[in-house]
């Protein structure tokens, strides 16, 4: 029981600094580097879409098991410390009123974006003359 316990607690924190990031990018005292790997955490975590489908085998938990904490923890270390607390009290406000996980289109958009431009690539590289 232990274990489980201990997972969903690193699942909720997990959560609860996505939405974080979800505040740090606004707030006017984050530095230019930490808000653009805030947005693209937060496109990222919030998008109903993966970039690495789940139904592939190994792969598609990757993301979530091991990219996904990379970038929270690397835009994490990037925030001042008074950032990070204000918006951690504001994440867990915002969880608690709204029960749910926001969700980014735009960040569903940039990676229907990023599978269209692979494909694109894949096409050319196998069919060009």
């Amino acid at each position: 029981m232990a274990i489980a316990e201990s997972m969903r607690t690193w699942a909720r924190r997990i959560k609860r600094d996505a939405v974080m990031l979800w505040f740090a990018r606004r707030h006017p005292d984050t530095p230019l580097l930490a808000k653009a790997l805030c947005i693209f955490t937060v496109a990222y975590a919030l998008s109903p879409i993966d970039l690495i489908p789940d139904f592939i085998p190994v792969l598609g938990y990757v993301d979530d098991v091991l990219l996904l904490p990379s970038f929270i923890w690397l835009a994490v270390r990037l925030l001042p410390h008074h950032v990070i607390q204000e918006c951690r009290v504001q994440a867990e406000a915002w969880m608690e009123k709204e029960k749910a996980k926001p969700a980014s289109y735009a960040g569903a958009i940039g990676i229907v974006l990023i599978w269209i431009a692979v494909l694109g690539l894949c096409w050319w590289y196998f069919y060009r003359a």
